[in-house]
Parts: structure tokens; C-alpha cells; sequence
């Protein structure tokens, strides 16, 4: 009786990896166990940054704050605890864009709270 092997599925599990790996450099791309190390790796690279990403996204945004409220004579601390008791809730994402792009915008928040 001949050996049963499911050359369907197994095909088709090596391809999906060889389709994920399409672009990396040299045998990273085309043999598929070095493939699939690889793209292991860049999976787990991927969820962890993708948790990175959130806090250097905070941290610039801050650092953007603080240099737009120094320039008129506060802090980045004493912005943030007069916006909060005023109760103007614009978040760190939305305060940075003010203050790199719309400064007239972002004056006329620090004027409010003074």
C-alpha cells in the first residue's frame, strides 16, 4: 500500500510562508525554512512594536506640547493641569498637531486656561 501524505495541505502551508516572506533579502525569501525563522521573527517584532509604537507616539507628542507651551511662557506640566481643571479636553494627539501645524490654535487653548 502506498505511503499517504497530504501534499495538499503541506503545499499549501509551505507557499502561505514563501507569500509572507516575498521581498526579503536572498535565501530569506525563497527556502522556506530559513523563511519561515524569519518571518517568525518579524511576527513577533510586529506585536511588540506595535506597543512601542503607542508609547514614542505619546512621548513625541508630549515633547511637541511642551516646545509649543514654553514659547509662551508655560510649562508643559501647568498646561496639562489647567486644561483639566478648566475642563477643555483636547488629548496629547490633538494638542500636538495644534501646536506644530495651527499656532494661532493652539495660543488662543493656552489664553483659555490662563
Amino acid at each position: 500500500m502506498p505511503r499517504s501524505v497530504n501534499a495538499v495541505a503541506s503545499r499549501r502551508r509551505r507557499k502561505k510562508i514563501l507569500k509572507l516572506a516575498k521581498g526579503y533579502y536572498g535565501s530569506r525569501g525563497k527556502v522556506y525554512t530559513i523563511a519561515k525563522n524569519t518571518l517568525e521573527k518579524g511576527l513577533q517584532y510586529a506585536y511588540r512594536d506595535r506597543k512601542t509604537k503607542k508609547r514614542e507616539f505619546r512621548a513625541l507628542w508630549i515633547q511637541r506640547i511642551n516646545a509649543g507651551a514654553r514659547q509662551h511662557g508655560i510649562s508643559y506640566s501647568q498646561l496639562m493641569g489647567k486644561l483639566s481643571k478648566s475642563n477643555i479636553s483636547l488629548n496629547r494627539k490633538v494638542l500636538a498637531d495644534l501646536a506644530m501645524n495651527q499656532p494661532e490654535a493652539f495660543k488662543a487653548v493656552i489664553d483659555a486656561v490662563k
